[in-house]
């Protein structure tokens, strides 16, 4: 076990926390890093309604008895029924990212629901520390999906985050392995959340073409996509991501890009695997990631690699 406030709260053998991953994160996927000592979070936004969403949080609970919770992404559309499936179901957490969840923190905090808000910035976590989230995530530009406004990362993120915030931090972005975890408690972080490394696993739905085009990748292969609407994502260098980015500097694509056909695209990637049909987010520890593995056998890694690493650092400081 690894304790440190991140996993008490949770209730988890290792603070490793599975990342938001649209699609992605569902029942099967979830379960298993729950069920290896991680903490394995269901993407509320992959479900249409809120039955869908009750009836994969049965399967989980179905697949172990160990904590898990919600990922709910806030302003691509009303998210309120995903809020109110937390509740009903009572899971373990929430985890909040995008607009301010202000509107829907009494529900989650009198129901006895953790609340962990997903930051790109510092002066997002103070606020939702300010507003009684239980712990802050920071996500670094390293990371894959949206990293936010700044080019910052985490080693300049995480070290000023600890020694402001008196919740506990969790750090997010290229952390793919024993050495990335151990430096960022190093940081002061008190867990971290990791998509890109839980994608290339054998319970994620990803399409086999996909899960091989990211074990054969390198830390220089992603990009930033800058849209004219200010969003900004990371994203493998593909055809797509190209096309994509010579047409957001031709026209505005505001309306496309948050329209049905993302969401369309994203699944013929992902689901589909027709790799030219739009982008794959991912984080810039792709160098990292050579291997499919199961989730318990990526989190075991982790951990057994972040030990030997310790071992290693031997270091006289005077």
């Amino acid at each position: 076990m690894i304790k440190t406030r991140v996993s008490s709260l949770l209730g988890v053998d290792y603070p490793i926390i599975m990342g938001g991953l649209y699609w992605l994160g569902r029942g099967k996927l979830t379960a298993a890093v729950s069920e290896a000592g991680g903490f394995g979070l269901i993407t509320a936004s992959s479900f249409n309604n809120k039955q869908e969403l009750l009836d994969e949080i049965e399967v989980v609970r179905g697949l172990t008895g160990k904590p898990f919770g919600l990922n709910i992404s806030l302003g691509y559309r009303n998210m309120e029924e995903y809020f109110d499936a937390a509740v009903e179901a009572n899971v373990s957490a929430v985890f909040t990212s995008g607009r301010n969840p202000v509107k829907y923190i009494a529900l989650i905090k009198e129901a006895g629901i953790a609340w962990i808000h997903v930051a790109p910035t510092i002066r997002y976590a103070f606020k939702a520390a300010e507003l009684g989230a239980d712990a802050i995530v920071l996500t670094g530009i390293e990371a894959g999906g949206h990293p936010g406004p700044d080019d910052v990362t985490l080693m300049a993120l995480i070290p000023k985050a600890v020694s402001l915030l008196s919740i506990p931090v969790i750090a997010a972005g290229a952390i793919t392995n024993g050495a990335t975890f151990l430096a960022a408690l190093a940081l002061g972080a008190e867990g971290v959340q990791i998509g890109s490394r839980f994608i290339a696993t054998k319970e994620c739905g990803a399409h086999p073409v996909v899960k091989e085009l990211i074990i054969n990748s390198d830390e220089t292969d992603t990009i930033i996509n800058n849209l004219k609407t200010g969003g900004r994502s990371r994203a493998l260098k593909t055809e797509a991501v190209h096309r994509f980015l010579a047409l957001n500097k031709k026209i505005d694509i505001t309306a496309n890009y948050q329209s049905s056909d993302a969401s369309n695209s994203y699944l013929k990637v992902f689901k589909d695997g027709e790799i030219d049909k739009g982008s794959i987010t991912i984080g810039q520890g792709l160098g990292t990631i050579n291997e499919i593995l199961t989730a318990e056998e990526v989190i075991k890694k982790i951990v057994s690699e972040a030990i030997q690493a310790n071992k290693k650092l031997n270091i006289s400081l005077g």
